[in-house]
Order: C-alpha cells, then structure tokens, then sequence
C-alpha cells in the first residue's frame, strides 16, 4: 500500500522513525526496505538546506508533503528525501540507507562500483544511485507515484526500539539526535563506534 498524504504531514522526527522498514519503489520493479532515515527540520533546524528560507534549489521542500526532494551534494552524490509537514514548512526526512530486495540485477549496473549486495544503497548517494534518483525526480510525487517512484508499506511495522543518534556529515546542529536505523542492521551506512 502507497503511504497516504497524511503520513507524511507531521514533523519530520516523528516522520523519519515511522519510515523505517517501510519500502522505497521504482516503477522498473527495484525495491528495497528503507532502514536508515534523517530527520531535517526547516527554520528551526541549522543543518536543514531550508533553515535560511526558500531558494530556487530547495524550493520543493516547502511545497506539499508526500513529494521527494532530490538535491546535489559534494559535488558528486543526489541525495533523497521525503517531504513532510505543511506546505510552507521546508521540512522533509533523508533516505539515508536501505536493504535491496527486488530488481537488484539494475541497482548493481547502476552502481557497478559496489562490491558487495550490502554496498549498493548504504549510504545517501548510493540509494539515489541505486534506484536513479537525479534531479530529474526532483518533486516527484511519492503519493500518486508520477513519475514512477513511491514508498509503500508492506505490513512490517518500524522497530520498537531503533537506534538513535545525531546525524552524520553535517557540521551544524551536531547534537540534534534525529538519526534513527534498525538495529544491527547489514546495510547502514555508518555503524555507531562500540
């Protein structure tokens, strides 16, 4: 089932744990289990692309939620995420990792570097790539499925007890704890220092 307009309007640190285990689909049968999300959280949030207002490149994510905002980073890699709250907000979750499960034969020619089934969408850039997202699904709609991409919900529920902890890679806002991932999980992108 296609989650609905409404899962997605609310802020996204309530969003972003309910996402986990819920799956990221493209219309060419690639599917994978979504189990690590950021939570990116608009004017009251520094490390959010939103905190300083709406620009031309982040423009979608202060439009309606339930939209995927697709943005370059490092001068290399796409990064995706799931727009939430009200329209105005600028708020929205990053797919951070996912575990492949189906159409994995596309997602390893579109990341014919991954050596391993468990590197093809372990990390932000890798899942974009793995599943094609460029800027060209910028505002693509996850609830009506557009342009081809969706998150759906199989039945299996988030993890009673993710592991949280504060983001990866950003430089402000470093203490927020708005990271959550399913335990002991394979394909995360950055395991937690022991």
């Amino acid at each position: 089932m296609v989650l609905p307009r409404d899962f997605y309007r609310r802020h996204p640190a309530l969003v972003a744990p309910d996402l986990l285990n819920k799956i990221l689909l493209r219309d060419d049968g690639r599917a994978a289990r979504i189990i690590e999300v950021e939570a990116y959280a608009g004017s009251e949030d520094p490390a959010a692309h939103s905190y300083r207002g709406m620009t031309a490149r982040n423009a979608t994510m202060f439009g309606e939620p339930g939209h995927l905002y697709v943005y370059f980073t490092y001068g290399m890699h796409w990064g995706s995420n799931a727009v939430c709250g009200e329209v105005g907000e600028g708020v929205g979750v990053l797919l951070r990792a996912a575990e492949p499960l189906h159409g994995l034969e596309a997602m390893r020619l579109a990341r014919p570097k991954a050596r391993r089934d468990r590197d093809l969408a372990s990390g932000p850039g890798k899942l974009s790539q793995a599943f094609g997202i460029t800027r060209d699904l910028d505002g693509a709609d996850l609830v009506s499925t557009d342009r081809g991409v969706s998150i759906v919900d199989d039945g299996t529920r988030p993890p009673s007890s993710p592991v949280i902890g504060p983001r990866i890679g950003i430089s402000r806002a470093t203490d927020f704890p708005w990271r959550w991932h399913v335990p002991d999980h394979a394909h995360v992108s950055v395991r937690p220092r022991r």
